[in-house]
């Protein structure tokens, strides 16, 4: 199993991509931005240093603003001397923070103690025994009041080996002015994705989502089918022998949404390329109608309106609708992503590490870092705060949409299975919906079984 995990390969969320990094785009780019990051968990790592001689715990935590090394040194505070929390950042990069996780496990490291994971990586990190599950008293209460996708995502085999810290979901953001114009209603009951690839035509705007080869498209697939009643994959318990389900109707149903939108004007002229922040770049632009992305979009939106970036006017056009159905009668099936926090197998503090994850995932906690960060909470109850609907407007519908999700497959062998479905439906433009889904189901057998290579 051990060889599996570092072989397959996974890039990008969905962690909603978790936008690659989790928060704004609002912050500097490029090697100005590492820094910032760096300088951020510095910060956080001298002020958890008061803890002494307490026991080190080392959060391994995914790039942001610097929420999570904030909500360590809290947590340090409250733990009264018990232990100290300190933050190491994984690289930006979604697949580096993998791989360097799995080196780190597979070697055994005791200092994991902490970790910041995808809910996609929670199945094949368990199987593999690289983290300790949560006792049924222990899990009680890091479950008690959470979504059940995000419980889902976390559970593996029947116990909790992550605790929820943070939920997504992708929204339809849209502008109002070119809604009226196209004379239709995203927020109708029955909006469907064709029903949104003819307006943009008839507006000539663009549809805003993620096509590039890289975990975001995948996400996009996902939720179409399983918006169309099905599934990529079941009987996960066998392994590499599991029923491999994308050969389907709603397989062929989602290939043909992914064909129209490709190979028409509503499509990005850079959609096989297109991650979160290209996507993104498009609803702002002179052409720019529809989005297709996770719930950071707002806050995004907003600082990029106050530091002069785009003008005010766009966000006072943006609205937001759920995610497009498939088909009229049929609800649709929202992606989930976010962050779950897990324990490390090999460290030398385990009942420690419990304590902090307690913490760390407190609603409190949840509640602050989804004011400081816009990633969004764990537990619904959170979205009725007057603080959270004052910052965001959205927030009923995108608990609704979290409540309503479709998680990826929770499978060990997720990244093959992903990497597979990748490889053989890009670039969108070359989806064919009578040939596509059964030639992935047939490149997913062959790549658990060894037969082929990624």
């Amino acid at each position: 199993m051990v060889e599996r995990v570092g072989r397959a390969k996974l890039d990008g969320p969905g962690r909603a991509r978790r936008r690659t990094r989790a928060t704004g785009r609002h912050g500097p780019p490029g090697r100005l931005r590492a820094a910032l990051a760096l300088a951020l968990v510095a910060g956080g790592l001298s002020a958890c240093g008061g803890g002494g001689g307490a026991p080190k715990l080392t959060w391994y935590i995914n790039p942001d603003d610097g929420g999570q090394a904030a909500i360590a040194k809290s947590c340090t505070q409250a733990a009264g001397g018990k232990y100290r929390i300190e933050t190491s950042l994984l690289p930006n990069d979604a697949t580096q923070q993998r791989e360097q996780l799995i080196r780190r496990l597979a070697a055994k490291d005791s200092g994991l103690d902490l970790m910041s994971l995808d809910p996609v990586f929670v199945a094949e990190a368990a199987n593999a025994g690289f983290l300790r599950p949560f006792t049924q008293s222990e899990a009680a209460p890091l479950t008690e009041g959470v979504f059940e996708t995000a419980v889902q995502s976390s559970t593996w085999e029947g116990k909790l080996y992550a605790a929820p810290f943070w939920a997504n979901t992708q929204l339809l953001w849209y502008r109002k002015s070119v809604a009226q114009k196209a004379g239709i209603d995203p927020n109708a009951p029955d909006f469907t994705w064709d029903k949104l690839i003819d307006a943009a035509i008839r507006t000539n705007t663009t549809i805003g989502v993620q096509g590039n080869r890289y975990e975001g498209y995948m996400v996009w697939i996902n939720a179409l089918i399983a918006s169309a009643g099905g599934r990529v994959i079941s009987d996960v318990e066998k392994g590499d022998e599991a029923t491999i389900d994308i050969d389907s109707p709603a397989g062929r149903q989602a290939a043909s949404i992914i064909r129209k939108l490709a190979r028409s004007s509503a499509a990005s002229p850079t959609l096989s390329t297109d991650i979160e922040e290209q996507s993104l770049s498009t609803i702002n632009g002179p052409r720019g109608g529809f989005l297709l992305n996770w719930g950071y979009v707002w806050r995004s939106e907003k600082s990029d309106a106050e530091a002069g970036t785009i003008s005010k006017s766009i966000v006072d056009d943006l609205a937001w609708a759920r995610y497009p159905r498939v088909n009229p009668q049929q609800e649709s099936k929202p992606p989930f992503g976010g962050i779950e926090i897990g324990v490390g197998a090999y460290g030398k503090h385990h009942d420690l590490a419990v304590e902090a994850v307690r913490c760390i995932t407190s609603p409190a906690n949840m509640k602050q870092y989804m004011l400081d960060e816009g990633n969004v909470a764990a537990r619904p109850a959170i979205f009725d705060d007057p603080d959270i609907l004052k910052e965001f407007p959205m927030a009923p519908l995108m608990r609704d949409s979290i409540a309503a999700a479709s998680p990826r497959p929770a499978t060990p062998y997720y990244t093959d299975v992903s990497g597979a479905i990748q490889n053989r439906w890009h670039p969108p433009a070359s989806v064919n919906p009578a040939t596509t889904p059964g030639a992935s189901a047939r490149f997913i057998r062959e790549v658990l079984q060894g037969k082929a290579l990624l």
